[in-house]
């Protein structure tokens, strides 16, 4: 017989942050509750972790009863615990978050969720819990990572060319790089594979590039140093 001991229990949920690359545009997805507290409100996919499953196991399981989205590699963000931020009592939750090539994830919403959709990071709408404090942290950890690991390639097309690359960055990080410092860096770095044209295209088509991991991953083992800035000089 198991031992109990003798005082409160928090709860414990999960958040899921979802980033996706739409054009030129950088979004997260979002549910709208179909429960109350906070029925009607949009919120991060996420809900409470079962007695029998790990955490990551219940990020990946509710974000597809919420929205259909599958497929992801998470990372753990943060761990919240203020007291107060969940009206039902005691909770605690564990928040994740991912970078998906967005038109790869269609959503559909289910579960608990009345709506799921993605939005622009600069026209969101107000959100339930301390789900704004959660988002917040998790674009601040994006915007720091990505100077330093190839991460962004995640939001990207399997081929894409360098105006789209060098786009990314500037949504991400808020900002204008010189075009010429940024291209001559990335292909100086050799994690580029060049492909062939674009084809279908109503100006001079431009080379094609696919991110090559393996040869990343190699350089790694020598202390390759992966940097991003937005110098535009």
């Amino acid at each position: 017989m198991p031992y109990t001991y003798e005082y409160p229990r928090p709860s414990v949920t999960v958040d899921c942050i979802i980033f996706g690359l739409d054009g030129s545009a950088l979004k997260v997805l979002l549910i709208e509750r179909g429960l109350e507290p906070f029925k009607g409100h949009w919120a991060l996919p996420g809900g409470f972790v079962d007695m029998d499953e790990n955490l990551e196991t219940a990020a990946i399981r509710e974000l597809e009863e919420e929205t259909g989205v599958t497929d992801v590699f998470f990372e753990q963000l943060y761990t919240f615990g203020n007291p107060g931020r969940d009206p039902r009592g005691r909770v605690i939750t564990v928040a994740y978050y991912a970078l998906v090539n967005l038109s790869e994830h269609p959503v559909r919403a289910s579960s608990d969720a009345d709506n799921a959709e993605w939005f622009k990071l600069d026209e969101l709408p107000p959100l339930a819990f301390d789900h704004g404090k959660v988002l917040n942290m998790a674009i601040d950890r994006l915007k720091g990572k990505v100077r330093y690991q190839p991460i962004g390639f995640e939001l990207l097309p399997e081929k894409f060319t360098l105006s789209q690359l060098q786009s990314l960055y500037e949504t991400i990080l808020g900002g204008k790089v010189n075009k010429r410092n940024f291209r001559t860096k990335i292909l100086k770095m050799g994690i580029l594979k060049q492909l062939e044209r674009q084809e279908d295209v109503p100006h001079r088509p431009a080379y094609l590039y696919r991110f090559d991991k393996a040869q990343y991953e190699e350089k790694m083992k020598s202390g390759f140093n992966f940097e991003i800035n937005m110098s535009a000089k």
